[in-house]
């Protein structure tokens, strides 16, 4: 029996794109399942595409950016599941606009749901893990929490906020039950830029054209990406890249820390132009 099989796991923002996937081939292996999303009609959809896999699946209607329902949240999970073998932090936003377009406010709620969304969940599911035998942090970066790209500032921040915690958590917890993951996605097909907040200085239609043109860097589906992290949380990797371009963009940083941008922009720009 997997690590995976003999569980119950809590991901958030299941209700679309990775989330759902992973809820879906989660629930295929056999653990159960606590489900959050503060959409509750995708919450509820994934939630049906799961009845015909026999699993034990709760759903919650949870803002991550408010400590006091994640903390209500946890202790559901712990009355109606009873134990939490994996917590993987899913539930994040994007952002349009550079940093003088997009307002303090703006910057505020991604920080809240991004990083603090993250810090939450550990906060309060971590007494649970502790519990057990063997347990398993997930959280979600990115790419751009490895490179910041222009007019990318509060979600290159959060994602790099995440990344830093993470790891500083792992090298924490290291030699006790809870393994710690960092997963690093590149260009993955959900909705994530489409569905974006506009910053409060946008102005025109000139975010849609850009969201059409990074939609066309996306190569890697949300069911493909899903399966990497349950086998890096598995595995209890603690850090991995999902995709080609993750790959890519990995040595490139690490090769050109100061200059990376303007070789990786003329890339995109050249696999945009190739994609027409």
């Amino acid at each position: 029996m997997s690590f995976l099989s003999t569980g119950a796991a809590v991901v958030t923002g299941a209700g679309s794109g990775i989330g759902r996937a992973l809820a879906q081939q989660l629930a295929s292996a056999g653990s159960a399942l606590a489900l959050a999303d503060v959409d509750k009609a995708g919450l509820l959809q994934t939630a049906d595409s799961l009845l015909t896999k026999g699993a034990v699946v709760t759903t919650h209607v949870v803002d991550v950016a408010d400590e006091a329902a994640v903390r209500a949240f946890a202790q559901e999970v712990s009355k109606k599941h009873g134990r939490v073998t994996l917590l993987i932090n899913n539930a994040g936003i994007a952002l349009h606009g550079n940093f003088d377009e997009v307002s303090l406010d703006d910057f505020h709620l991604l920080m809240n749901i991004n990083f603090w969304g993250t810090v939450y969940g550990v906060t309060y599911f971590l007494p649970l893990l502790k519990r057990e035998k063997r347990a398993q942090i997930v959280n979600i970066s990115s790419v751009f929490g490895m490179i910041a790209p222009a007019g990318q500032c509060a979600y290159a921040a959060s994602k790099f906020a995440v990344r830093g915690f993470t790891e500083a958590l792992r090298h924490e917890l290291d030699g006790g039950n809870v393994g710690v993951t960092c997963v690093h996605p590149g260009g993955i097909r959900t909705q994530i830029a489409r569905h974006a907040r506009i910053g409060a200085g946008v102005t025109g239609t000139g975010h849609q054209e850009k969201a059409a043109r990074f939609e066309k860097l996306l190569r890697t589906s949300p069911e493909v990406a899903a399966a990497r992290i349950l086998r890096g949380a598995e595995r209890r990797e603690p850090r991995v890249l999902i995709g080609a371009d993750a790959y890519q963009v990995d040595i490139l940083q690490r090769l050109r820390p100061a200059t990376y941008w303007k070789t990786l922009s003329r890339r995109m720009e050249k696999l945009i132009s190739e994609s027409k």
